[in-house]
């Protein structure tokens, strides 16, 4: 497959990989490696996308883009200027986003335990949604919200039981699950009571987030269907019209060049089409649907520089190529067993038929990048880029072995790039220790 069919912003000159229109040898020379290197171009087009495949198609609706999966302050504007909300997960992220002087009724606020102080940084900002699915929490919103004298807009996170066909660690759908309210009658009944029962809650509705880098739409319709049954028993039951609901994200991207290339469309006409019907059926008013994407916006708009430090054959076995990064800033192989596509950037138009793993620099047998993949002729001194590192790569990197983590430039499509973020130094790893 030619490397521009797998990644639009891809391509070879001069038998070097160029993304945006820049030499990412030269990025690498400039920069240092590892680098990430995201196109901003790229995430504008996606953002896009979902104007014009969900928020200009159908009324009543909102994107708000999953910081956790790619979050700076350069990210944070950008989401920004392309009218998308931010969805933040921690005290941390909320800080960064109104750092970024984004609206604060953009922000929604996810999370399972989410401490007093950040709660009351979340209300005191004025945060346009809490998202919530504990009892403590929503006598601790009241609480708060009764002192500041705000009403706080939320919705409970529900469990919707369903299997999204997804590893185990990135599943969050599930009946056993650290997420989400159950939906048993008789614990529906005390949240339903606490939430509309508290004078400083606007109860808005539902979400639901089934799990991560989902390739079908089966499980998020049947998340949906269990959702939509609520809000009539609710109705039903309690009187009261539902007024959001939020369907979280979790869309796939591609990955490897195999890989089938999957439109926002997909997941999102039958799921919108389900809603209105179900309502209609049930004549109660359509509610505000929301969604959540945040590894398809950044994922495929992202990859990583190395440089290839060693070589060794394990005759009958493998050749590891070993890189100057690895698990401290791509965990994910190490973690979810994630598969990545690489090639040599310094000789991109050479035959990549030398099959090697690439492996990163950690003292763990488990620190694999990439396994079984083909590379060019492979010697010390080459650059390595691997796609589709956009997501969650940078958001998890660590200082594990006291490595500092990459820097990250941004690319705009017309040959140009910015330092977006610093490379971390030595000294920067050390500034809070005494």
């Amino acid at each position: 497959m030619d490397i521009g069919e797998f990644n639009s912003h891809a391509s070879v000159r001069f038998n070097h990989l160029f993304y945006d229109g820049v030499d990412t040898v030269e990025l690498a020379s400039h920069y240092g490696t590892p680098l990430y290197v995201v196109s901003e171009s790229a995430v504008r087009e996606r953002c896009s996308s979902v104007r014009k495949a969900f928020l200009e198609k159908y009324p009543n609706t909102r994107a708000v883009y999953a910081s956790k999966a790619f979050q700076t302050l350069d990210m944070c504007r950008i989401i920004d200027q392309e009218g998308l909300g931010i969805d933040v997960v921690s005290g941390g992220e909320l800080f960064a986003a109104l750092k970024a002087q984004v609206n604060p009724g953009a922000i929604v606020f996810h999370g399972n335990a989410k401490t007093l102080d950040e709660l009351e940084y979340a209300i005191e900002n004025d945060v346009g949604r809490i998202i919530s699915d504990n009892l403590r929490e929503i006598s601790e919103v009241e609480r708060i919200a009764a002192r500041l004298d705000k009403k706080v807009k939320l919705l409970y996170r529900i469990t919707p039981g369903v299997d999204s066909h997804t590893h185990r660690f990135i599943s969050t759908g599930s009946l056993d699950s650290k997420f989400g309210i159950p939906l048993d009658s008789s614990v529906r009944n005390d949240y339903m009571r606490a939430v509309l029962n508290s004078p400083h809650i606007d109860f808005r509705g539902f979400h639901f987030h089934i799990g991560s880098q989902i390739r079908d739409n089966f499980s998020h319709l049947a998340a949906l269907g269990v959702a939509l049954k609520l809000i009539v028993d609710v109705h039903t039951d309690y009187g009261f019209d539902v007024s959001e609901l939020n369907l979280g994200g979790g869309f796939g991207i591609r990955y490897l060049p195999g890989d089938p290339e999957t439109e926002l469309g997909y997941f999102l006409d039958p799921m919108m089409q389900l809603i209105r019907f179900e309502m209609e059926k049930a004549k109660i008013p359509m509610p505000m649907v929301t969604i959540e994407p945040g590894r398809w916006i950044i994922g495929e708009a992202g990859i990583t520089l190395y440089e290839l430090r060693s070589v060794k054959t394990i005759p009958g076995i493998r050749t590891y190529v070993g890189v100057d990064g690895g698990m401290t800033d791509n965990i994910r192989p190490a973690l979810y067993e994630a598969r990545y596509h690489a090639i040599s950037a310094n000789k991109a138009d050479w035959s990549h038929d030398t099959v090697v793993t690439i492996a990163g620099k950690c003292c763990e047998s488990g620190d694999i990048l990439v396994k079984d993949v083909g590379l060019a002729e492979p010697k010390p001194g080459d650059i390595v880029a691997v796609f589709s590192t956009g997501a969650y790569n940078h958001s998890m990197a660590s200082n594990y072995n006291r490595i500092p983590r990459p820097a990250v430039v941004m690319t705009t499509g017309e040959g140009r790039h910015r330092l977006s973020v610093r490379r971390e130094s030595y000294e920067d790893m050390l500034i809070r220790e005494f």
